[in-house]
């Protein structure tokens, strides 16, 4: 028996070092109290990943006072740690599973589980798990890896006969077990109870059995790990343990001083210029502001709220008159985004100041096909007639947009100012071009990606310039509804972009203006830092 394939070269060396190497472990010191036990073991485990890979664990403070309450003399069935994203949490519940399995806690056929809402998040504990037993060669010795199953089946020693298993999101799968201990981890993201009611249910089966939490709080106080908190807080039923860490909402959720204090990890392992790049990030840009309440603060925050480009009152900053006499022969930039039947085809340009942070006047231009008019909802039919007829809005013969119009506005505007380059998106863009040819206007044309690492430095640059009352827009009313409308999305690396399908579910005007603007906005960056590198070359900069 033992770790098959070519693990188990490692697994015999293991056996000969245990060999070679008897005595105590640290945990097995007389005159320890439970959890002095289960503090010694923890603290005798190696760190595997990280910059402090290789040394020994050590407890902080919060860490150690709630393994304290936990394994104390009070009687703990549940027990709940919500704080912070990044302050140690696979690094204490991995631990304890471990400590469970074949540590002092460990219990003759006892039965481990960890839950999760998929399989990847489930691999993430079974992963550290199973770092820490190749570290340990008296671990490595007693155990039977199965990784495809996620899997530690206990051969020997104290835990004999114990299992592990990576439970994720399958309810049915809680059904019958008979668990020692159960870890759920990051239970805010689960989207029922389900599971979590059948490991709760299935922990009278045994004379000791303990669940434990460690999680960011849920978005709201009716999902299941809200409810638990809550009614741990109350104190009604002592067998709750409930350690919770968040930011005070009288707080400035910015300040330093407020990252320092509910970031226990903060200048340990967890590098405080990142987190004070993100708070500033938030600051700036209002998408990010809950995701960074609720994972940075650990404030019962929807992380998943609508996600506005810009609110009203930022985008209210740049309100100021636009002399358009006074931009003649001077240098602009343009983003193009166009459309094919209902959206509108937008082009934005925006004029550099000289000034060592320049401000970007903005000049709008707007088209729809006349002959969809009557398809639009109600409400938007006579918003969009309202701006054809102030001038606001070019109404195109037709059903579908024809582009003549758009290349004779750009060959004017070439002749009227100095027109150093337009960013497109490439939809219909060779339907563009041959306008272009036929009336033989040159044009500095750059394609503009928008995934989101080419969208998310132009987002951020947009948000920056806003918020600092840098884009004078002179309230443009079609460009104003649609960064109004304009919702973003953000992938896993925290980048953002423009999403127009939500955007279009959610008001009742486009947004093609707020993807212009952010294009033109982005392409004049790299023009007025003087720098002659090419688009893609400036992303991979901000992204290295």
């Amino acid at each position: 028996m033992g770790l098959r394939g070519p693990g188990a070269g490692r697994q015999r060396a293991a056996l000969a070092a245990v060999s070679a190497k008897p005595g105590k472990a640290p945990w097995e010191k007389k005159g320890l109290s439970r959890a002095e036990r289960v503090i010694a073991f923890v603290e005798s485990l190696p760190i595997t990943k990280g910059k402090l890979a290789g040394r020994k664990m050590k407890l902080l403070p919060g860490q150690r006072r709630f393994i304290e309450d936990v394994y104390g003399e009070n009687r703990v069935r549940i027990a709940i740690k919500s704080e912070p994203r990044g302050n140690g949490k696979t690094g204490l519940l991995a631990p304890l599973a471990l400590c469970h399995l074949l540590g002092p806690e460990a219990e003759p056929r006892g039965e481990v589980y960890s839950a999760a809402i998929d399989r990847q998040q489930a691999g993430i504990m079974f992963n550290e798990m199973e770092a820490i037993i190749f570290a340990v060669p008296g671990f490595l010795a007693r155990v039977n890896i199965q990784r495809f199953h996620k899997r530690i089946e206990v051969l020997d020693g104290d835990g004999k006969g114990s299992t592990y298993e990576a439970l994720s999101a399958d309810a049915r799968r809680a059904h019958g077990l008979a668990p020692s201990l159960w870890v759920y981890d990051e239970l805010a993201q689960a989207k029922d109870r389900e599971l979590l009611d059948n490991l709760i249910t299935a922990m009278g089966k045994r004379d000791r059995t303990l669940g434990v939490v460690i999680s960011t709080q849920a978005p709201s106080d009716e999902h299941p790990l809200s409810q638990l908190i809550d009614d741990g807080l109350t104190g009604a039923d002592p067998s709750i343990l409930v350690h919770l860490i968040t930011a005070p909402e009288e707080d400035d959720p910015f300040a330093v001083e407020t990252l320092r204090k509910v970031n226990p990890a903060l200048g340990i392992f967890l590098d405080e210029d990142d987190l004070i790049a993100e708070a500033e990030r938030a600051r700036r840009i209002p998408a990010f502001e809950p995701a960074y309440r609720n994972l940075r603060l650990n404030q019962r925050v929807d992380a998943s709220a609508d996600n506005r480009l810009c609110t009203a009152g930022v985008w209210k900053l740049g309100a100021g008159p636009v002399d358009l006499d006074a931009l003649h022969g001077r240098p602009c930039y343009g983003g193009l985004d166009l459309s094919a039947k209902h959206d509108l085809t937008a082009l934005v340009l925006v004029f550099p100041s000289d000034d060592p942070e320049p401000v970007y006047t903005v000049v709008a231009y707007f088209w729809t096909p006349e002959g969809q008019l009557e398809a639009r909802p109600p409400a938007e039919r006579a918003l969009f007639r309202e701006w054809i007829a102030a001038g606001h809005l070019e109404a195109v013969p037709g059903n579908v947009i024809r582009y003549r119009a758009v290349a004779q506005r750009l060959l004017a505007i070439k002749n009227r100012f100095d027109l150093r380059t337009v960013a497109y998106d490439r939809h219909r863009i060779d339907d563009l071009k041959v306008d272009l040819d036929d009336l033989g206007a040159d044009l500095p044309l750059e394609e503009f990606g928008q995934g989101f690492v080419s969208m998310a430095p132009a987002i951020d640059f947009f948000a920056e310039c806003a918020l600092e009352g840098r884009i004078v827009h002179g309230a443009h009313p079609v460009l104003t509804a649609c960064v109004a409308n304009a919702i973003t999305v953000s992938d896993p690396a925290g980048n953002l972009k423009v999403d127009k399908a939500k955007s279009h579910r959610r008001g009742t005007t486009r947004i093609d203006g707020a993807v212009a603007l952010v294009m033109a906005l982005g392409t004049a960056r790299r023009f007025v830092d003087r720098s002659e590198k090419s688009f893609w070359e400036a992303v991979g900069e901000e992204a290295a």
